[in-house]
């Protein structure tokens, strides 16, 4: 396995590949990985010639005040776990190799960013779009592999690649979760104790969404009503939002039919955690 950190060494190593006949399976992470990082890995390596795995910690999503500084980092740890998911290549640049000075060119996917995530963190969707596009413009996967705990992200990527004309697949894969529920994400690791015990509301507010769906219930208000009374009871638990929510526009709705996204933010101290699940009319 290859660690690279350099744009132009990767970009000629991709490239490589493809003139080669061989596919090339991409899986784009922050580090400090966990299963949900493992399972796309997996995934990709099973499907494809060539397993690439980006670990950049990306500056340009996180806001003034967010945890970039303290966002929680392992660079030997996560390349001895991608080499035992077969990895072939990791590209883990610096910083200010990716955002050079006089850097000035960003990415903006419109209307799908200005609600849910994006409403209060004013943008981080810019930022993740603009490194999305700049690793896809360098890797040139023939896929790319990406988790639903992230729903709002990966409609926001299937929407860049099908605008801008990438040459390639989105592939998103199903949440990974603890035995007891909660969503696997590299910020569980900065949860106290209580707050860890504390954050299994999440989960038990979106399955009782699905459950008030199997029982008749068809107003969407009504529903996020009763999420958030459950997370209120919480002590610990600060909701950013809660809604249900179109999968595809990501508008809110009034009355479910068909597929509907049930999604929440909600903060345990200083850590935001996000979650979400797809809700089938029975």
């Amino acid at each position: 396995m290859q660690t690279i950190l350099e744009p132009s060494a990767v970009q000629r190593l991709c490239e490589s590949f493809r003139s080669g006949g061989k596919t090339i399976g991409f899986v784009p992470t922050m580090g400090f990985l966990h299963e949900g990082h493992l399972s796309l890995m997996r995934t990709a390596r099973a499907e494809n010639a060539v397993l690439v795995v980006s670990i950049f910690v990306n500056p340009t999503q996180f806001g003034r005040g967010e945890d970039f500084d303290s966002y929680p980092r392992d660079l030997q740890g996560d390349l001895i776990q991608i080499e035992r998911a077969g990895g072939d290549l990791v590209f883990a640049p610096p910083a200010e190799v990716m955002y050079p000075e006089g850097f000035r060119s960003f990415v903006e996917v419109t209307e799908l960013t200005d609600v849910l995530c994006g409403a209060s963190r004013p943008g981080h969707f810019r930022g993740v779009a603009t490194v999305v596009t700049k690793l896809l413009n360098l890797i040139r996967p023939h896929r790319a592999y990406f988790g639903q705990k992230d729903y709002q992200q990966s409609v926001v990527i299937r929407r860049l690649v099908a605008d801008l004309n990438f040459d390639l697949k989105v592939v998103v894969l199903p949440t990974i979760r603890e035995p007891d529920g909660l969503a696997m994400s590299s910020r569980n690791a900065r949860l106290t104790p209580e707050q860890r015990r504390a954050a299994l509301v999440l989960y038990r507010s979106l399955r009782h969404s699905e459950e008030r769906v199997r029982e008749g219930e068809r107003n969407a208000k009504a529903i996020c009503d009763e999420m958030r009374g459950m997370i209120e009871a919480e002590p610990l638990a600060r909701i950013d939002y809660v809604a249900l929510c179109d999968p595809e526009t990501l508008k809110p709705i009034d009355w479910m039919e068909g597929s509907t996204l049930a999604a929440l933010a909600v903060r345990f101290g200083s850590t935001r955690l996000i979650d979400n699940i797809l809700i089938s009319l029975p």
